[in-house]
């Protein structure tokens, strides 16, 4: 640890430390609500209590089935308080989907919203570690509380306060994420880790020198308040992916505020106003996903006449996760002249690997053309020695720097993602570039099969799985094509058994049973036989071409490299 220029503590040391130099500002504003320092930390301190009476602990995991709420930074800041350790889950599964992660994580506790109650139904008879489950009512008075659950609200407003104890930078968060391929793999965060990953930049982008003690922390907090230097930060994605609550993070060491969408499901017109309201300086979206409705509704605005909401104040737009093509970065600078536009190639797993910085007098890069940062490197994949920029190679990306510790109890894909080389400890997801020598980066694409459509990951094997399930159908392999408002869209490539008349609204509406709604197909395209190699492997880039051929959708620059 001594090795470390910066402050190495556990992320609720920190929060405590605003919270004292802080108390009355506002650190978080959900909808129409504001939550000061002072509330949040007293309400984690109460949960605290909570949480250790059900037996949490250091090392404790604890699961979060929450839509954007004040319960759920509540619960992440209590979690930190006990050195326990959060889970994030995605509250579009269903029920085995819940369950998968809960025993993969071993979670002995589950904080969740009464209006998802149906994905927690029989989660204690498949989730041997679970003991206690929170209930989160978001109903109303008519909600039944289900036997056993704690009431979220009575329990933590009639405990206690827990005290404050001495905690680790070697405190862990989990992130799960799919990566590449197959199910959902738990990304180990170590606090001090992401202290480095996620707030450094932010110190030395202000001129200041990185902290190093938790009284450093809550003094620059309140130095930037004073100057008015601090972000308001607008996140549009919910805090159960990773990219929100790691901004909230990095915007709170900064003495910021974090603006949060109530809505449940995205509405750019709750977006703009409250851009406007608080006068955010940053907006954080996931690429086109989110991009392409909010252009669409201030252009439509625009074309009505009506007023169109002051957002000069905002200088920054950042965007994580997927893609954001040129057109939706002119289109945002339209109504955001003031706005550089911020595109990162990032990951669960560390980052970013690349960056496209869009002032408002430059035009931007083409899409997929990033910066590469001094610490990313391209590898050979074969040998794993790095390529030199400049070279015209294809390599896989990597990151050296702040990154996780692995992949929970996972070894064998923790070795293949990071890896050391040459006594340096690097982040490769499995993204494929090329990087000129200038440093500009060609990203080629993941050398896998994940699909990522609106910022989500879907695994083809899994969808594949189930719909080889549903009667008539013999055989399905799953592929990504270009999607205009998702970036891909899901498409699954089916034969049918001789006697089967299975329709593709059947099909799906089977499927939807078993996936998550993002996960079931956008189109599926009948076959005679699907095309697997003759050792019985899914063909994926065959497939792909079947779908896009199918459909109607020509082939759209490099095929990404295959990674067996």
């Amino acid at each position: 640890m001594s090795s470390i220029p910066y402050v190495s503590e556990s992320w609720a040391t920190l929060w405590e430390a605003l919270a004292d130099a802080q108390p009355d500002q506002i650190a978080v504003v959900l909808g129409d609500s504001e939550i000061r320092w002072r509330e949040l930390d007293e309400r984690a301190a109460r949960l605290a209590t909570v949480l250790a009476t059900s037996g949490v602990t250091t090392g404790s995991r604890v699961a979060q089935l929450l839509y954007n709420d004040a319960a759920y930074l509540e619960g992440v800041y209590a979690l930190f308080k006990l050195r326990a350790t959060p889970v994030n889950v995605n509250y579009r599964y269903l029920v085995n989907e819940v369950a998968y992660i809960l025993n993969n994580s071993a979670a002995e506790v589950l904080l969740y919203h009464a209006s998802l109650s149906d994905r927690v139904e029989g989660l204690e008879a498949l989730v041997p570690s679970l003991r206690t489950l929170i209930c989160v009512n978001d109903v109303g008075p008519e909600h039944r509380m289900p036997t056993g659950h704690l009431d979220y609200s009575a329990v933590v407003e009639s405990a206690d306060r827990a005290e404050r104890t001495t905690r680790s930078g070697d405190d862990l968060l989990f992130l799960y994420t799919g990566g590449t391929t197959g199910m959902p793999k738990g990304v180990m965060w170590r606090h001090v880790d992401l202290f480095g990953a996620l707030a450094s930049s932010g110190y030395q982008a202000l001129g200041l020198a990185l902290p190093t003690t938790t009284e450093e922390v809550g003094s620059y907090a309140r130095q930037l308040n004073a100057e008015g230097r601090s972000p308001t930060n607008l996140c549009a994605p919910p805090l159960m992916h990773g990219v929100a609550l790691f901004l909230a993070m990095s915007s709170f060491v900064l003495g910021g505020k974090v603006v949060l969408l109530k809505s449940r499901r995205f509405d750019p017109a709750e977006l703009i106003d409250l851009a406007a309201r608080y006068r955010v300086n940053q907006i954080s979206l996931v690429g086109d996903a989110f991009a392409k409705p909010v252009n669409r509704y201030l252009e439509g605005l625009a074309s009505s006449g009506a007023l169109i909401p002051d957002l000069t104040s905002v200088v920054r737009i950042t965007s994580s996760g997927a893609t954001l093509s040129g057109d939706q970065k002119l289109g945002l600078r339209r109504f955001m002249p003031n706005a550089t536009m911020i595109d990162m190639l990032g990951a669960s797993e560390g980052g970013p690997f690349g960056i496209d910085m869009t002032t408002p007098d430059k035009a931007p890069l083409d899409t997929a053309v990033f910066i590469a940062p001094p610490n990313v490197v391209t590898f050979d994949d074969q040998t794993w020695e790095i390529i030199p920029r400049g070279s015209g190679r294809v390599g896989v990306l990597g990151a050296s720097g702040p990154i996780p510790q692995g992949y929970f109890r996972d070894p064998e894909k923790s070795a293949n993602t990071f890896r050391s080389v040459d006594g340096v400890r690097y982040s490769v997801p499995g993204d494929y570039a090329v990087i000129d020598s200038d440093g500009t980066m060609h990203l080629l694409g993941r050398g896998s099969v994940c699909i990522n459509t609106g910022g989500e990951k879907v695994y083809p094997e899994e969808v594949e799985v189930v719909a080889r399930a549903v009667p008539g159908i013999a055989d399905c392999t799953v592929v990504g094509v270009p999607d205009d408002r998702f970036g891909n869209a899901v498409v699954a490539i089916v034969s049918r058994n001789m006697d089967s008349d299975v329709t593709a609204e059947q099909l799906t509406a089977e499927m939807r049973k078993a996936l998550a709604a993002y996960k079931c197909p956008k189109h599926v395209v009948f076959v005679d036989v699907v095309y697997r190699s003759p050792s019985g492997k899914a063909d994926y880039k065959i497939s792909r071409e079947t779908a896009m051929s199918a459909l109607g959708i020509a082939p759209q620059g490099a095929t990404p490299p295959t990674v067996n």
